[in-house]
C-alpha cells in the first residue's frame, strides 16, 4: 500500500487518512527519545499494513534527525523485533 502519511510534530504524530478513517502512530518526544505511545488503526483498515507503514515512517524520520526511539506501544515494539535493522534505534 502506498500511504500519503503526514508529519503532525504539533501533535506528536505521524498520520494517514484511508477511505475517510484516521490512522495514527502516536509518540512524544524528549531529550533526544521518541517515544511511541500508541499506533491505531480503525478495525475496518486492519490487516492492510497501514500501521507498519506508519512506524517506518516514524522510524526513518527518528533516523534522520539522530533520534533514539523507545517503543512503548506493544505494536512498534512488535515491529521492531520483526525488524532487526531498527534495533540500533532503541534508546
Amino acid at each position: 500500500m502506498n500511504l500519503h502519511i503526514e508529519h503532525r510534530p504539533e501533535r506528536g504524530r505521524f498520520q494517514a487518512v484511508v477511505e475517510g478513517r484516521t490512522c495514527v502512530a502516536d509518540y512524544r518526544l524528549a531529550d533526544g527519545v521518541m517515544t511511541i505511545t500508541h499506533t491505531e488503526v480503525p478495525p475496518p483498515l486492519e490487516g492492510r499494513g497501514i500501521a507498519a507503514e506508519l512506524v517506518q515512517a516514524l522510524l526513518a524520520h527518528a533516523r534522520a534527525q539522530g533520534l533514539k526511539v523507545r517503543p512503548l506501544c506493544s505494536y512498534a515494539r512488535a515491529y521492531m523485533r520483526r525488524h532487526p535493522a531498527t534495533t540500533s534505534l532503541l534508546a
